[in-house]
Protein backbone atom coordinates (compact mmCIF):
# COMPACT_ATOMS: atom_id res chain seq x y z
CA UNK A 1 0.00 0.00 0.00
CA UNK A 2 2.86 2.34 0.72
CA UNK A 3 3.89 2.04 -2.97
CA UNK A 4 1.05 4.46 -3.66
CA UNK A 5 3.38 7.19 -2.40
CA UNK A 6 5.75 6.90 -5.34
CA UNK A 7 2.91 6.75 -7.84
CA UNK A 8 1.39 9.94 -6.42
CA UNK A 9 4.76 11.72 -6.63
CA UNK A 10 5.29 10.68 -10.23
CA UNK A 11 1.71 11.60 -11.18
CA UNK A 12 2.62 15.31 -11.10
CA UNK A 13 6.30 15.45 -11.98
CA UNK A 14 6.44 19.23 -12.13
CA UNK A 15 5.11 19.59 -8.60
CA UNK A 16 7.50 16.92 -7.37
CA UNK A 17 10.44 18.61 -9.10
CA UNK A 18 9.55 21.92 -7.42
CA UNK A 19 9.42 20.17 -4.05
CA UNK A 20 12.80 18.52 -4.59
CA UNK A 21 14.31 21.82 -5.74
CA UNK A 22 12.99 23.47 -2.60
CA UNK A 23 14.74 20.92 -0.44
CA UNK A 24 17.87 21.20 -2.59
CA UNK A 25 17.94 24.97 -2.23
CA UNK A 26 17.45 24.85 1.53
CA UNK A 27 20.06 22.14 2.11
CA UNK A 28 22.54 23.82 -0.29
CA UNK A 29 22.12 27.09 1.58
CA UNK A 30 22.83 25.38 4.88
CA UNK A 31 25.82 23.42 3.55
CA UNK A 32 27.45 26.37 1.79
CA UNK A 33 26.90 28.81 4.64
CA UNK A 34 28.16 26.33 7.24
CA UNK A 35 31.10 25.31 5.05
CA UNK A 36 32.18 28.91 4.45
CA UNK A 37 31.81 29.67 8.16
CA UNK A 38 33.97 26.71 9.16
CA UNK A 39 36.49 27.58 6.44
CA UNK A 40 36.79 31.13 7.74
CA UNK A 41 37.17 29.88 11.29
CA UNK A 42 39.91 27.47 10.20
CA UNK A 43 41.81 30.38 8.68
CA UNK A 44 41.31 32.43 11.83
CA UNK A 45 43.33 29.92 13.87
CA UNK A 46 45.33 28.10 11.18
CA UNK A 47 48.74 29.20 12.45
CA UNK A 48 47.87 28.32 16.04
CA UNK A 49 46.48 24.92 15.14
CA UNK A 50 49.51 24.00 13.05
CA UNK A 51 52.04 25.10 15.66
CA UNK A 52 53.76 22.57 17.89
CA UNK A 53 53.69 24.88 20.92
CA UNK A 54 52.15 23.45 24.06
CA UNK A 55 51.54 26.90 25.54
CA UNK A 56 51.16 30.42 24.14
CA UNK A 57 52.01 33.39 26.35
CA UNK A 58 50.04 36.44 25.22
CA UNK A 59 49.24 39.89 26.49
CA UNK A 60 46.41 39.88 29.00
CA UNK A 61 43.03 39.55 27.25
CA UNK A 62 44.61 39.46 23.78
CA UNK A 63 41.71 39.06 21.36
CA UNK A 64 43.20 37.00 18.55
CA UNK A 65 46.48 36.03 16.96
CA UNK A 66 46.35 38.61 14.15
CA UNK A 67 45.97 41.71 16.31
CA UNK A 68 48.90 41.17 18.64
CA UNK A 69 49.84 43.35 21.60
CA UNK A 70 53.44 44.30 22.26
CA UNK A 71 55.47 43.28 25.32
CA UNK A 72 59.11 43.03 26.41
CA UNK A 73 61.06 40.32 24.63
CA UNK A 74 63.11 39.71 27.76
CA UNK A 75 60.32 37.67 29.36
CA UNK A 76 61.37 34.72 27.20
CA UNK A 77 64.48 34.32 29.38
CA UNK A 78 62.35 34.12 32.48
CA UNK A 79 60.10 31.55 30.83
CA UNK A 80 63.08 29.39 29.84
CA UNK A 81 64.13 29.22 33.48
CA UNK A 82 60.84 27.66 34.60
CA UNK A 83 61.02 23.99 35.53
CA UNK A 84 59.23 21.86 32.96
CA UNK A 85 59.90 24.20 30.02
CA UNK A 86 62.01 22.52 27.33
CA UNK A 87 62.06 25.44 24.88
CA UNK A 88 60.63 28.96 24.61
CA UNK A 89 60.96 31.46 21.75
CA UNK A 90 59.61 34.86 20.83
CA UNK A 91 57.15 35.31 17.97
CA UNK A 92 56.38 38.61 16.28
CA UNK A 93 53.20 39.05 14.21
CA UNK A 94 52.89 42.35 12.42
CA UNK A 95 51.48 44.14 9.40
CA UNK A 96 53.89 45.94 7.08
CA UNK A 97 53.63 47.57 3.67
CA UNK A 98 54.81 45.75 0.57
CA UNK A 99 55.40 47.57 -2.72
CA UNK A 100 54.08 45.75 -5.76
CA UNK A 101 55.41 45.79 -9.35
CA UNK A 102 52.32 47.81 -10.32
CA UNK A 103 53.52 50.67 -8.11
CA UNK A 104 50.78 50.21 -5.53
CA UNK A 105 51.23 49.20 -1.93
CA UNK A 106 49.42 46.56 0.10
CA UNK A 107 49.57 45.28 3.65
CA UNK A 108 51.40 42.04 4.38
CA UNK A 109 51.06 40.03 7.59
CA UNK A 110 54.45 38.81 8.75
CA UNK A 111 55.32 36.03 11.20
CA UNK A 112 58.86 36.37 12.47
CA UNK A 113 60.98 34.06 14.66
CA UNK A 114 64.63 33.22 15.17
CA UNK A 115 64.04 29.62 14.16
CA UNK A 116 60.75 28.42 12.67
CA UNK A 117 61.54 24.77 12.25
CA UNK A 118 61.08 23.63 15.89
CA UNK A 119 57.62 25.20 15.94
CA UNK A 120 56.18 23.77 12.75
CA UNK A 121 56.10 27.05 10.82
CA UNK A 122 55.37 27.12 7.95
CA UNK A 123 53.69 23.73 7.71
CA UNK A 124 53.43 23.44 3.92
CA UNK A 125 56.54 24.62 2.06
CA UNK A 126 56.33 24.46 -1.73
CA UNK A 127 59.77 25.90 -2.50
CA UNK A 128 62.81 26.98 -0.52
CA UNK A 129 64.57 26.17 2.75
CA UNK A 130 63.14 27.90 5.80
CA UNK A 131 66.57 27.90 7.48
CA UNK A 132 67.87 30.31 4.82
CA UNK A 133 65.77 33.14 6.26
CA UNK A 134 68.53 33.85 8.79
CA UNK A 135 71.13 34.49 6.07
CA UNK A 136 69.94 37.81 4.71
CA UNK A 137 67.04 40.10 3.71
CA UNK A 138 64.77 37.26 2.64
CA UNK A 139 61.20 36.13 3.21
CA UNK A 140 58.80 33.33 2.36
CA UNK A 141 55.46 34.29 0.82
CA UNK A 142 52.29 32.21 0.77
CA UNK A 143 50.91 31.39 -2.66
CA UNK A 144 47.53 32.87 -1.68
CA UNK A 145 49.19 36.28 -2.17
CA UNK A 146 48.79 35.82 -5.92
CA UNK A 147 45.17 36.93 -5.73
CA UNK A 148 46.02 40.33 -4.24
CA UNK A 149 49.63 40.92 -5.27
CA UNK A 150 49.72 39.25 -8.66
CA UNK A 151 51.96 36.35 -9.72
CA UNK A 152 55.38 35.97 -8.10
CA UNK A 153 58.30 33.55 -8.24
CA UNK A 154 61.12 32.53 -5.95
CA UNK A 155 63.95 34.97 -6.62
CA UNK A 156 61.69 37.99 -7.14
CA UNK A 157 62.55 41.19 -5.29
CA UNK A 158 59.95 43.18 -3.36
CA UNK A 159 60.22 46.31 -1.27
CA UNK A 160 59.05 45.95 2.32
CA UNK A 161 58.74 49.25 4.17
CA UNK A 162 60.99 50.77 1.50
CA UNK A 163 63.74 48.11 1.79
CA UNK A 164 64.52 45.43 -0.78
CA UNK A 165 63.85 41.82 0.19
CA UNK A 166 64.09 38.66 -1.88
CA UNK A 167 61.41 36.00 -1.99
CA UNK A 168 63.30 32.77 -1.35
CA UNK A 169 60.38 30.43 -0.72
CA UNK A 170 56.70 29.76 -1.29
CA UNK A 171 54.25 28.29 1.20
CA UNK A 172 50.66 27.08 1.00
CA UNK A 173 47.67 27.10 3.35
CA UNK A 174 49.03 29.93 5.50
CA UNK A 175 45.85 31.98 5.52
CA UNK A 176 44.36 34.53 7.89
CA UNK A 177 40.78 35.52 8.61
CA UNK A 178 41.53 39.04 7.37
CA UNK A 179 42.56 37.55 3.97
CA UNK A 180 45.83 39.50 4.22
CA UNK A 181 48.61 37.33 2.70
CA UNK A 182 51.06 35.86 5.19
CA UNK A 183 54.85 35.94 4.97
CA UNK A 184 57.60 34.45 7.14
CA UNK A 185 60.92 36.13 7.93
CA UNK A 186 63.70 36.23 10.47
CA UNK A 187 62.77 38.13 13.62
CA UNK A 188 65.81 40.40 13.38
CA UNK A 189 64.80 41.50 9.88
CA UNK A 190 61.30 42.43 10.96
CA UNK A 191 62.65 44.40 13.89
CA UNK A 192 64.98 46.26 11.57
CA UNK A 193 61.99 47.35 9.48
CA UNK A 194 60.23 48.84 12.52
CA UNK A 195 63.02 49.48 15.05
CA UNK A 196 61.16 52.11 17.07
CA UNK A 197 58.22 49.77 17.60
CA UNK A 198 59.70 46.28 17.70
CA UNK A 199 63.25 46.55 18.97
CA UNK A 200 63.46 44.58 22.22
CA UNK A 201 59.78 43.69 21.99
CA UNK A 202 57.71 40.59 21.29
CA UNK A 203 54.10 39.70 20.71
CA UNK A 204 54.02 36.10 21.87
CA UNK A 205 56.20 33.56 23.62
CA UNK A 206 55.80 29.99 22.43
CA UNK A 207 56.49 27.28 24.99
CA UNK A 208 57.24 23.60 24.56
CA UNK A 209 57.11 21.44 27.66
CA UNK A 210 59.70 18.91 28.67
CA UNK A 211 58.68 15.25 28.33
CA UNK A 212 56.55 14.25 31.29
CA UNK A 213 55.99 17.82 32.47
CA UNK A 214 52.56 18.61 33.88
CA UNK A 215 50.84 21.30 31.82
CA UNK A 216 48.85 22.78 34.68
CA UNK A 217 51.85 22.84 37.02
CA UNK A 218 53.92 24.74 34.45
CA UNK A 219 51.04 27.11 33.74
CA UNK A 220 50.70 27.86 37.43
CA UNK A 221 54.38 28.79 37.65
CA UNK A 222 54.18 30.97 34.54
CA UNK A 223 51.09 32.80 35.80
CA UNK A 224 52.88 33.67 39.02
CA UNK A 225 55.95 34.73 37.07
CA UNK A 226 53.95 36.75 34.50
CA UNK A 227 50.83 38.08 36.28
CA UNK A 228 50.03 40.54 33.47
CA UNK A 229 50.03 37.92 30.73
CA UNK A 230 47.76 35.07 29.74
CA UNK A 231 49.14 31.54 29.53
CA UNK A 232 46.98 29.52 27.16
CA UNK A 233 47.09 26.06 25.72
CA UNK A 234 47.06 25.75 21.94
CA UNK A 235 43.39 24.73 22.01
CA UNK A 236 42.38 27.62 24.28
CA UNK A 237 44.20 30.22 22.18
CA UNK A 238 42.75 28.79 18.99
CA UNK A 239 39.22 28.89 20.40
CA UNK A 240 39.66 32.47 21.66
CA UNK A 241 40.89 33.68 18.28
CA UNK A 242 37.94 32.11 16.50
CA UNK A 243 35.44 33.37 19.07
CA UNK A 244 36.68 36.94 18.56
CA UNK A 245 35.74 36.89 14.89
CA UNK A 246 32.44 35.13 15.52
CA UNK A 247 31.34 37.73 18.05
CA UNK A 248 32.96 40.93 16.79
CA UNK A 249 31.96 40.54 13.14
CA UNK A 250 28.54 39.02 13.73
CA UNK A 251 29.60 36.08 11.60
CA UNK A 252 28.11 33.55 13.98
CA UNK A 253 24.73 35.30 14.07
CA UNK A 254 24.77 35.61 10.29
CA UNK A 255 25.33 31.88 9.94
CA UNK A 256 22.56 30.97 12.36
CA UNK A 257 20.07 33.30 10.65
CA UNK A 258 20.95 31.94 7.20
CA UNK A 259 20.63 28.34 8.35
CA UNK A 260 17.28 29.14 9.98
CA UNK A 261 16.00 30.85 6.83
CA UNK A 262 17.15 27.92 4.73
CA UNK A 263 15.29 25.51 6.98
CA UNK A 264 12.14 27.65 6.91
CA UNK A 265 12.23 27.91 3.12
CA UNK A 266 12.56 24.15 2.84
CA UNK A 267 9.69 23.48 5.25
CA UNK A 268 7.36 25.97 3.56
CA UNK A 269 8.02 24.67 0.06
CA UNK A 270 7.77 21.01 1.02
CA UNK A 271 4.69 21.56 3.18
CA UNK A 272 2.94 23.57 0.49
CA UNK A 273 3.61 21.14 -2.34
CA UNK A 274 2.87 18.02 -0.32
CA UNK A 275 -0.32 19.57 1.00
CA UNK A 276 -1.40 20.51 -2.53
CA UNK A 277 -0.66 17.00 -3.77
CA UNK A 278 -2.56 15.52 -0.84
CA UNK A 279 -5.62 17.65 -1.53
CA UNK A 280 -5.61 16.51 -5.16
CA UNK A 281 -5.56 12.86 -4.11
CA UNK A 282 -8.13 12.87 -1.32
CA UNK A 283 -10.15 10.22 -3.13
CA UNK A 284 -7.14 7.92 -3.24
CA UNK A 285 -6.64 8.35 0.49
CA UNK A 286 -10.36 7.81 1.01
CA UNK A 287 -10.06 4.55 -0.93
CA UNK A 288 -7.25 3.45 1.37
CA UNK A 289 -9.48 4.04 4.38
CA UNK A 290 -12.48 2.44 2.70
CA UNK A 291 -10.64 -0.85 2.15
CA UNK A 292 -9.57 -1.04 5.75
CA UNK A 293 -6.45 1.13 5.92
CA UNK A 294 -5.85 3.15 9.04
CA UNK A 295 -4.11 6.42 9.85
CA UNK A 296 -0.84 4.54 10.18
CA UNK A 297 -1.09 3.48 6.53
CA UNK A 298 -1.93 7.03 5.49
CA UNK A 299 1.09 8.44 7.29
CA UNK A 300 3.26 5.70 5.81
CA UNK A 301 2.32 6.99 2.36
CA UNK A 302 2.96 10.63 3.26
CA UNK A 303 6.11 9.69 5.16
CA UNK A 304 7.53 7.82 2.21
CA UNK A 305 6.86 10.82 -0.02
CA UNK A 306 8.69 13.04 2.45
CA UNK A 307 11.62 10.62 2.68
CA UNK A 308 11.95 10.38 -1.11
CA UNK A 309 11.89 14.16 -1.48
CA UNK A 310 14.36 14.65 1.38
CA UNK A 311 16.85 12.05 0.13
CA UNK A 312 16.79 13.21 -3.51
CA UNK A 313 17.02 16.89 -2.54
CA UNK A 314 19.83 16.20 -0.09
CA UNK A 315 21.88 14.21 -2.62
CA UNK A 316 21.52 16.95 -5.25
CA UNK A 317 22.54 19.57 -2.65
CA UNK A 318 25.58 17.51 -1.68
CA UNK A 319 26.61 17.28 -5.33
CA UNK A 320 26.12 21.03 -5.76
CA UNK A 321 28.28 21.80 -2.71
CA UNK A 322 31.00 19.48 -3.98
CA UNK A 323 30.97 21.13 -7.42
CA UNK A 324 31.18 24.60 -5.86
CA UNK A 325 34.52 23.97 -4.14
CA UNK A 326 36.76 24.53 -7.19
CA UNK A 327 34.64 27.56 -8.12
CA UNK A 328 35.20 29.21 -4.75
CA UNK A 329 38.90 28.39 -4.45
CA UNK A 330 40.18 31.19 -6.78
CA UNK A 331 38.47 33.70 -4.49
CA UNK A 332 40.21 32.36 -1.40
CA UNK A 333 37.03 30.78 -0.06
CA UNK A 334 37.03 27.26 1.28
CA UNK A 335 34.14 24.97 2.10
CA UNK A 336 35.01 22.95 5.19
CA UNK A 337 32.39 20.25 5.63
CA UNK A 338 33.32 17.50 8.09
CA UNK A 339 31.31 14.30 8.21
CA UNK A 340 29.37 15.56 11.23
CA UNK A 341 27.96 18.44 9.17
CA UNK A 342 26.82 16.11 6.39
CA UNK A 343 25.16 13.76 8.88
CA UNK A 344 23.47 16.54 10.86
CA UNK A 345 22.23 18.26 7.70
CA UNK A 346 20.88 15.01 6.27
CA UNK A 347 19.03 14.14 9.47
CA UNK A 348 17.66 17.69 9.73
CA UNK A 349 16.45 17.64 6.13
CA UNK A 350 14.67 14.35 6.73
CA UNK A 351 13.12 15.58 9.97
CA UNK A 352 11.91 18.82 8.37
CA UNK A 353 10.35 16.97 5.43
CA UNK A 354 8.59 14.54 7.76
CA UNK A 355 7.37 17.49 9.81
CA UNK A 356 6.02 19.12 6.66
CA UNK A 357 4.27 15.87 5.77
CA UNK A 358 2.59 15.89 9.18
CA UNK A 359 0.75 19.07 8.14
CA UNK A 360 -0.91 17.13 5.32
CA UNK A 361 -1.55 14.16 7.59
CA UNK A 362 -3.79 16.20 9.87
CA UNK A 363 -6.11 16.84 6.94
CA UNK A 364 -6.21 13.23 5.76
CA UNK A 365 -6.56 11.79 9.27
CA UNK A 366 -10.01 13.35 9.56
CA UNK A 367 -11.03 12.21 6.07
CA UNK A 368 -14.38 10.41 5.79
CA UNK A 369 -13.97 7.09 3.88
CA UNK A 370 -17.45 7.63 2.45
CA UNK A 371 -15.94 10.38 0.27
CA UNK A 372 -14.90 7.77 -2.26
CA UNK A 373 -18.52 6.74 -2.87
CA UNK A 374 -19.79 10.25 -3.52
CA UNK A 375 -20.11 11.56 -7.04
Amino acid sequence: MVDLALKMLLHDRVRTAITVLGVTFAVSLVLVQTGLFLGAMRNASAVIDHSSADLWITAHDAANVDFAQIGPASIVERVRAVRGVARADNLLVGFILISLPTGSQEFLEVYAMEDFRPWGFPWHVLEGNIDDLRRGPFFFLDESATRRYGPFRVGDIRELMGRRFEIIGRTAEALSFTTTPIAFMDIRRLRSLQPNLLQGQTHYVLVRLAPGADVEAVRAQLRVLLPYHDVLTRAEWSERSRRYWIVSTGLGLNMYVTVLLGALVGVVIVAQTLYGATMEHLREFGTVKAIGGGNRDIYAILGKQAVIVAVVGFLIAELSAWLMRPTLKPYGLTLVLPASVHIATGISALALCLGAAAISFRKVARLDPALVFRS
